[in-house]
């Protein structure tokens, strides 16, 4: 683990407060920084919920660069880009994704069109998405990398944030970035931490220390941490074979840990 760096707070800029519907069984999963294991994550959860008898949807809110289906070795026949372009309804878009039990519902990986929606056209998509929520027990928002307004925006109807951090110090400062403007917005925004690639448990609670203090320093908030997922060959063995962790490798240190993180879900 790198030693703890000091994060400076963001400059003060004004924000305006986004007024957002909450939708109590959506989740959204963050990073602020790409490359931290967030879509891994996502599909890893929402496959231990399923096996665990819940009706789960994962919505790849990555827009532009998407790649659910890309880790899960998918070629699904509907995706966002004919929701978006062909104004096709959102259910008519979802892919049953036998093998781990849940549904998905498609990105659109190198879409231009899809990377600069407009505001009112993510507005309507999650308007659609949290009527879609009502047949699940789970609606979980694979999120885009980084800080932007459209990543802030889908976002903004779930009741609950996972933050998913290392211990790269451009991991931490990207996430408090993300930490920071989502609370600007939205001053009850609810955010959870999860630390994954942890060389041990106690590395991985040392760097949740971190981010946990800055954000009390500079935002008076203390993010609860979801949980520590430990560095686990077998999750890069899954990925390159374009094959859930759950299916895999499913008594493997990095399960266990996600396990545990659903296991405080389903008791909450």
């Amino acid at each position: 683990m790198t030693d703890p760096v000091p994060l400076m707070p963001l400059a003060t800029t004004t924000t305006t407060p986004v007024a957002a519907l909450r939708c109590p069984n959506m989740l959204a999963i963050a990073s602020g920084k790409g490359g931290v294991g967030k879509t891994w994550f996502s599909i890893t959860l929402c496959h231990t919920l399923a096996k665990k008898g819940k009706r789960v949807l994962l919505f790849d809110g990555d827009l532009g660069l998407a790649n659910v289906d890309i880790q899960l070795g998918l070629a699904p026949e509907k995706d966002l880009g004919h929701v978006v372009e062909n104004k096709l309804p959102m259910a008519r878009a979802i892919t049953r994704y036998d093998e781990g039990g849940f549904d998905i519902l498609a990105g659109r990986s190198g879409s231009g069109s899809m990377a600069t929606l407009s505001t009112e056209k993510i507005n309507a998509m999650r308007g659609e998405l949290i009527a879609l929520a009502q047949n699940y027990d789970y609606v979980f928002v694979d999120l885009g990398a980084g800080v932007d307004r459209a990543v802030r925006q889908m976002a903004g109807p779930a009741a609950q944030t996972y933050v998913v951090i290392t211990d790269e110090p451009t991991s931490l400062t990207d996430a408090y970035a993300f930490i920071k403007l989502s609370r600007a917005a939205n001053p009850q925004a609810q955010m959870k931490i999860v630390i994954n690639l942890a060389a041990t448990p106690n590395e991985g609670r040392k760097t949740y220390e971190t981010i946990c203090k800055v954000s009390e320093t500079f935002l008076g908030y203390t993010p609860p941490m979801a949980g520590v997922i430990r560095r686990d060959g077998k999750v890069r063995d899954a990925i390159r074979a374009q094959t859930p962790l759950m299916t895999r490798s499913p008594n493997c240190e990095a399960a266990q840990d996600v396990g545990v993180i659903a296991a405080q879900l389903l008791s909450d």
